[in-house]
């Protein structure tokens, strides 16, 4: 029987946890991980990168075979010339596998070329920390993954010098011409993934040299393989214990712990015949049965960073946690602090109490500052790997979109404003505060956001227009001043600045006031809308009208008599689900991993609709879609937080 090749993707999946080696070859577990390639690689520039770095070897060779015996065959071949380059080389040695991005031969030396569109900064030496000790976490994973591969050739190439080197992204870089992303445009190829194909002749080293950087990993490496200890083993031991586990099909148990909560085979929800690869680890290695398993533990609590401490003690579920286990300590700020908040969440499972807590008196000190009109907004980014027009630098933020809800002193509601901005190849930040400045100028209301997010980005905006020497002097001052007007400076500022109108973060006010069981300790406003929808009579009653939209109800840029609370089966359905989607080519299980989102973070759809608009071939039919599924997501992001306010209006 030939045996299973033990590739780079099941390397890293062992590396990880070795139990998820296991898990990977058996259908029954359930892998809740994104099954679109085309999609993910879209959002973070992956296949653009990966294409760009082959213009910098117009003679290179592409190996096309999938099978990866056949592509090693083709791959010895070409090895047979003096001198060549090869795109998507096979190696196979003794059972291992990888496919690398470019494998050079130069006379006895092989240099191989992992390409990677993350960023760093090329002046820089990131990998190994101050002391020189010990890679650096953030950089460890791509550190494995190009050793996987340099290990393979140094055993099938003994009689040549072998070289390695990361392949990344240099965020100083500026980009010598416009429309650079235009040129790449995105193909999909369905369930296999996609393809680049090049509009136009890029010469080599004209600006490919210039945005991609080659990172030298000699010391690194050297320190990975003489060093570095993984339970106890080296670095190529690590690998054939790997190859073994895997290869043999049985099961090896990887320690249990709080990163177990972001386990691919972590399924909220299996159906008959289907198993759960995290619930089958806690039980033989933590003795929880089927009842407790489904009772909230120590991952539910939000931002808890002692949760490894208690599984250590086997202290799981919240309703065996004592105070001592939380240790509870006031906020220097009105509210709870976050241990306040994580105890508060365990007694409410302790006690089965399911009703939300309010801060009322504290959340009213609050409102009463606020003035009105009161204005929701929500902005939608992204950063790129290839900038869209010269003078840019790869990563910059760019606003494309926001949405912008009204609350008058009577209650009335409107969405007021949005903007949009998907022409390909254009910088739309500038236009983007401009038309912010517009709408937020006509009064002095209180604005809100929810996280950071809106205030990092307008610091963001405020550096590009404060370097930009093309933007007209006058132009560029009452920009700025408006973006200091609404904001605060972060830690990356050269200046320091609090807006006389800066924004209120919504987000900030939930963790301090607001809590509810069914939000399951997150705060993150997809969890929280459902939650403020189910527990507010004043909400449902309102929302469950077809006031969204009309003329004498809510004024709507995108709905037309939208009734937002309905039930089915006896459930209230989530907003959200109420929405066309996005992407009408994939599964509903990656469209759910698109709008999964965190606090701090943006969600992922918005960020690939719009690479979507930038680097895909697409009727005009297909863009008009996309774009108006676009501005209703994003107006449903600023409704949620105007329902939001009015349910805690109500309740105060």
């Amino acid at each position: 029987m030939t045996q299973k090749l033990f590739t780079k993707t099941r390397f890293k999946l062992g590396m990880d946890c070795p139990t998820k080696l296991y898990y990977s070859e058996k259908d029954a577990y359930v892998d809740i991980s994104a099954t679109d390639p085309f999609l993910e690689a879209l959002a973070d520039g992956g296949y653009q990168v990966g294409e760009l770095a082959k213009c910098n070897y117009p003679q290179g060779v592409e190996v096309e075979a999938h099978d990866t015996h056949e592509a090693y065959k083709q791959t010895q071949q070409l090895l047979t010339r003096k001198n060549v380059e090869i795109f998507e080389a096979a190696l196979v040695h003794q059972g291992l596998a990888a496919r690398v991005d470019v494998l050079m031969k130069r006379d006895r030396v092989i240099t191989l070329f992992e390409v990677k569109s993350k960023s760093y900064d090329a002046s820089t030496t990131p990998f190994m920390t101050v002391k020189g000790d010990a890679l650096t976490s953030k950089w460890a994973p791509y550190l494995y993954d190009i050793a996987f591969q340099h290990y393979i050739a140094t055993r099938l190439f003994p009689d040549f010098t072998i070289e390695s080197f990361l392949v990344l992204v240099d965020k100083q870089a500026v980009c010598t011409i416009d429309g650079l992303n235009s040129k790449f445009k995105v193909v999909s190829l369905g369930g296999a993934g996609g393809k680049v194909t090049i509009t136009q002749n890029l010469a080599p080293g004209k600006f490919v040299g210039h945005l991609l950087a080659p990172a030298s990993l000699e010391q690194p490496l050297r320190h990975l393989f003489s060093v570095e200890k993984f339970e106890g083993l080296s670095f190529v031991d690590q690998i054939h214990n790997l190859a073994s586990i895997y290869q043999s099909g049985h099961r090896t148990q990887g320690k249990v712990g709080k990163r177990c909560n972001k386990c691919q085979f972590y399924p909220k929800s299996i159906s008959d015949g289907q198993q759960s690869g995290f619930a089958e680890c806690w039980k033989l290695e933590l003795g929880l049965g089927e009842v407790a398993l489904k009772e909230p533990t120590v991952l539910d609590l939000w931002n808890f960073r002692a949760a490894d401490k208690l599984i250590a003690q086997r202290k799981i579920q919240l309703k065996d946690l004592t105070e001592d286990d939380i240790a509870p300590k006031p906020s220097n700020k009105s509210g709870l602090s976050n241990s306040q908040r994580h105890w508060l969440q365990v007694t409410k499972v302790k006690d089965h109490d399911a009703s939300p807590y309010l801060d009322k008196l504290g959340l009213k000190i609050e409102m009463d500052t606020w003035t009105f009109p009161l204005h929701f907004i929500d902005f939608e980014t992204c950063a790129v790997a290839l900038p869209f027009t010269k003078g840019r630098r790869p990563y910059e933020g760019i606003a494309f979109q926001f949405s912008h809800h009204t609350v008058d002193e009577n209650g009335n509601v409107a969405h007021a404003g949005e903007f949009l901005h998907a022409t390909p190849g254009n910088f739309p930040n500038y236009e983007f505060v401009a038309e912010l400045q517009r709408q937020l100028t006509q009064d002095s209301g209180t604005i809100f956001r929810y996280s950071a997010h809106e205030n990092s980005y307008l610091n963001t905006i405020h550096g590009q227009l404060q370097e930009d020497t093309s933007v007209e002097v006058h132009k560029k001052q009452l920009l700025m001043d408006f973006i200091k007007s609404i904001s605060h400076s972060t830690k990356k500022s050269p200046q320091t600045w609090v807006g006389e109108r800066d924004m209120v973060d919504l987000w900030e006010l939930v963790k301090r006031y607001y809590y509810d069981p069914h939000t399951n300790g997150s705060t993150s406003i997809k969890a929280v809308l459902p939650a403020i929808i189910n527990s507010s009579t004043y909400i449902k009653e309102k929302y469950a009208q077809p006031i969204y939209g009309t003329k004498d109800g809510i004024i709507s840029q995108n709905f037309k008599d939208h009734i937002w609370v309905k039930e089915v089966g006896g459930e209230l359905l989530d907003p959200y689900a109420h929405l066309p989607p996005l992407f009408q080519d994939i599964s509903a299980h990656d469209a759910q991993l698109l709008f999964e989102d965190t606090e701090l973070s943006n969600g992922g759809a918005a960020l690939t609709a719009y690479a979507k608009l930038q680097f895909t071939e697409m009727s005009d039919y297909e863009r008009e879609a996309l774009t108006q599924g676009l501005l209703k997501y994003c107006e449903l992001d600023t409704l949620a937080m105007v329902m939001i306010y009015e349910a805690w209006r109500e309740w105060c």
